[in-house]
C-alpha cells in the first residue's frame, strides 16, 4: 500500500476540515477519494472545491459498495459513530471517528467487541492527546513526580456559544439529535483527558443545569464531583454560556501541584513529601519548602491533523496508536455517569449501568418538545450495510 485511500462521512462542520487537509496534504501517505453527505448541496460544494477529483456518496452504502477506500473518518452526528463505525469495520474498512465515540456507552461497547474482533485500525479523534502540555502532565503523574494523586480541578468555561450556534442545525442541543449538550459536543476532549491522565474514578455525582443560559433542552452548565479508589477527588466545571471563560487544570500529589493554565505549565513541587512533613514537623502551621518550577514543554500541538497521521502511520507501519477507539468509552462513560446523577439525584458508582442510562436517555427523547423533522432527516443517515 502506497497510499491510505480515505472516504470521509459527513461534511459539516468538522467533516469540511478533514477533507480540507487531505485534500491539501496535510496528512502524509494519504489520499481523499471519497466523500459522503446527506445534503446534495455539500456534495455540490465539494466537487467544485476538489476539481471533481473526489468521489462524492448520499449514503454510507454507495461509499461502501464503491469499493473505493481503505479507511473512513466518521464526522456525521453522535449517535450515528457507533452505527458506522460498526459497519465499517464489518466491511473491512479502518474506522476514524470524531469525538464523542457515541452517545450511550451499550453501542460504544458493542463497536468495541467489534473491534477487538477485527484487525483494521480503529481510532477516535481525541486530538488533544497531540497537546505537548498534556502529554508532559501525563508523564509527570505517570512517573510518579507528583507523588500520591490527591486532588484535581478542572474548569473548563471558555467554550461560549451563542443562540445561533444552537439554532444553525435542527438535531443540535436536543436529546433525539445530538444526545446531550456541552457534556455530549464540547468537552470529550476534557472528560478523556482526566482519565487518560488520572484514570477512571469509581463514583460520581453530577449537577446539571439544562436550558440555564440557552433555549435549549439540553444541558449547556455543569459541575460534577469525583471519587477515585485511592480516595482522591475531583471536581469538573463546564459551561457555554460563560464569558469571559476560564480553562484551568490542578492536579495535587502529596509532593506537589501541576497548573495548566493560559498555555502554560508549572509544577510548584513539595522538597520533601507532605505525609513525610505530616508527620515529622514540630510546628503546627509549618508547610514543606515548595519550589514554584515552570516546566519547559517542547512540541507543538498537531491537533486533528496529529490524529489523522497517526491513523494513518498505524495503518501503513502499525505504529502504535495515540488514541485507540476502543478507549473512547472511557470519557463517555464519565459523562454518562454525570448526566445518570443529575437525573436521579444520586450518587453514581462505576462500572455505570448501562441499561438504566440508556432507559432514561428514551425517557428524555421521548417527552422532547423539540421539532423532530429536522432530527428525523439527519437521523436517515445511517446505512443498513
Amino acid at each position: 500500500m502506497d497510499k491510505v485511500k480515505i472516504g470521509v462521512i459527513g461534511i459539516g462542520n468538522m467533516g469540511t476540515q478533514h477533507v480540507v487537509n487531505l485534500y491539501n496534504g496535510k496528512v502524509k501517505n494519504a489520499e481523499l477519494v471519497a466523500i459522503c453527505d446527506i445534503k446534495q448541496s455539500r456534495l455540490d460544494w465539494a466537487k467544485k472545491e476538489f476539481n471533481n477529483e473526489v468521489s462524492t456518496f448520499l449514503s454510507i452504502d454507495e461509499l461502501i459498495d464503491a469499493n473505493c477506500a481503505d479507511a473512513l473518518i466518521i464526522a456525521t452526528p453522535h449517535y450515528q459513530h457507533p452505527i458506522m463505525g460498526i459497519q465499517g469495520l464489518k466491511n473491512n474498512l479502518h474506522i476514524l471517528v470524531e469525538k464523542p465515540i457515541g452517545v450511550y456507552t451499550k453501542a460504544v461497547a458493542e463497536l468495541n467487541k467489534i473491534a477487538s474482533e477485527s484487525d483494521k485500525v480503529f481510532t477516535i479523534m481525541y486530538n488533544q492527546r497531540t497537546n505537548p502540555i498534556y502529554k508532559k502532565v501525563r508523564d509527570l503523574v505517570k512517573s510518579g513526580e507528583i507523588g500520591e494523586f490527591r486532588r484535581v480541578n478542572w474548569t473548563i468555561t471558555d467554550w461560549y456559544r451563542t443562540q445561533f450556534y444552537y439554532n444553525s442545525g435542527g438535531w443540535r442541543a436536543t436529546w433525539e439529535g445530538e444526545g446531550g449538550g456541552v457534556l455530549i459536543n464540547q468537552c470529550p476532549h476534557q472528560l478523556d483527558l482526566i482519565q487518560w491522565i488520572l484514570g477512571m474514578p469509581s463514583k460520581v455525582r453530577g449537577f446539571c443545569n439544562y436550558g440555564k443560559l440557552h433555549n435549549i433542552e439540553v444541558e449547556d452548565e455543569v459541575t460534577a464531583y469525583l471519587e477515585y479508589p485511592n480516595g482522591a477527588t475531583g471536581v469538573f466545571i463546564t459551561s457555554t454560556g460563560e464569558a469571559p471563560g476560564t480553562n484551568r487544570l490542578e492536579i495535587v500529589g502529596d509532593k506537589g501541584k501541576l497548573v495548566v493554565e493560559k498555555n502554560e505549565l508549572t509544577f510548584y513541587r513539595n522538597r520533601i513529601s507532605e505525609r513525610e512533613h505530616n508527620a515529622t514537623s514540630q510546628e503546627g502551621f509549618d508547610k514543606p519548602e515548595n519550589w514554584e518550577c515552570k516546566i519547559p514543554v517542547e512540541g507543538i500541538l498537531t491537533n486533528h491533523v496529529g490524529i489523522m497521521q497517526n491513523f494513518v502511520d498505524a495503518i501503513m507501519d502499525n505504529k502504535e496508536q495515540l488514541a485507540p477507539g476502543v478507549e473512547g468509552i472511557n470519557g463517555l462513560t464519565i459523562s454518562n455517569a454525570i448526566h445518570l446523577s443529575s437525573w436521579t439525584d444520586n450518587w453514581v458508582t462505576l462500572p455505570l449501568n448501562e441499561d438504566l442510562f440508556y432507559e432514561k436517555l428514551q425517557e428524555k427523547i421521548e417527552t422532547s418538545t423539540i421539532n423532530k423533522e429536522d432530527i428525523d432527516i439527519v437521523l436517515n443517515l445511517q446505512g443498513s450495510h
